[in-house]
């Protein structure tokens, strides 16, 4: 599998974290470097950017990095469209991007832009920061809890509206039909989710004195965890028991088998982090981050002793939210 080859490949060549380049400055201080980018999951240009931004800081965030010093912009834009429309959808996606980057109290410092068939935005996010004010991915014990704070689903979601709306004979295929309403409240829950930083989540890592995390994106919930897994200091293994899923979508699942989403491999886009807590804190945490993110977040299984695999328990429940 694609995850498990990189992870190989970056225990191979030194890195120490799922989600960042962390390397040691002459100060003694740390350069934690991320980048992301892709191309438009949502029709709304403004909404991809603000989405784009917020995938490029969740790797910070999951390493309890609260703050970016900066961000240096990756764009490119479309030649398939033409003016006014390229010029539009260019600015929109910028100002989306740049909106969410002052909301997480950072700005956009430069970057690099091409011409390109597909609109594209993405950046590179950096931060100095000290040991002790990120949280290294690496130090599950039996009995921490996994806590997820994003449902997963995003995938399926963006590929229901773009059948409805633009592939009928995608959508038609379908035994079960959802209804343009189901497809559009689906979809917009999954939009307003993917433009939601994971800062909450980072802050609350130190109060709760979090063990490690990985945010959830491309290789899908179990494939970070799995990811996760395999740097661990101890011989552990995360175990998923819970699949908080976003309403409708494990039904479309049944369906449509490509997506694999019980079997935790549909990819997310700006998905949430999956967080390993002491259980002591596992429950106060999902407190704290339900009154200052106004969301939920859900225990979602647990570490015990094993040697550094993540699985999907067979008797896993779903939750659909």
């Amino acid at each position: 599998m694609l995850q498990q080859y990189l992870s190989h490949i970056g225990r191979d060549i030194g890195l120490d974290s799922p989600d960042c380049s962390i390397k040691t400055l002459s100060s003694g201080h740390l350069l934690v470097s991320t980048t992301d980018f892709f191309y438009p999951i949502v029709p709304d240009p403004y909404q991809q950017g603000a989405v784009a931004c917020c995938n490029v800081l969740s790797d910070l965030y999951a390493l309890g990095i609260t703050h970016c010093e900066t961000i240096l912009m990756v764009l490119a834009v479309s030649n398939q469209l033409q003016e006014p429309e390229r010029g539009i959808v260019t600015s929109e996606m910028m100002k989306g991007f740049a909106d969410i980057a002052k909301q997480a109290g950072t700005d956009v410092s430069g970057g690099q832009s091409i011409i390109n068939p597909w609109p594209i935005i993405g950046g590179v996010g950096m931060s100095v920061v000290s040991e002790s004010e990120l949280i290294r991915s690496n130090s599950g014990a039996p009995g921490d809890k996994l806590i997820l704070t994003k449902p997963i689903g995003t995938q399926i979601a963006a590929n229901l509206y773009e059948w409805f709306y633009h592939k009928p004979e995608k959508y038609q295929a379908l035994k079960t039909k959802p209804t343009e309403e189901e497809v559009n409240t689906v979809f917009e829950k999954a939009a307003a989710y993917m433009a939601t930083l994971n800062l909450t989540g980072a802050k609350l890592m130190h109060k709760h004195k979090a063990k490690g995390a990985t945010d959830i994106t491309g290789f899908g919930l179990l494939g970070h965890t799995m990811n996760l897994a395999s740097v661990q200091k101890e011989e552990v293994d995360l175990v998923i028991d819970t699949l908080p899923v976003l309403k409708g979508l494990a039904a479309l699942d049944k369906q449509v088998r490509d997506f694999k989403l019980k079997e935790g491999f549909s990819a997310e886009t700006s998905g949430g982090l999956l967080i390993m807590v002491p259980r002591e804190s596992s429950q106060e945490f999902l407190e704290d981050f339900r009154k200052e993110s106004g969301n939920e977040a859900w225990i979602v299984g647990e570490v015990v002793k094993g040697g550094r695999k993540a699985v999907i328990s067979e008797e896993a429940k779903l939750l659909e939210v």
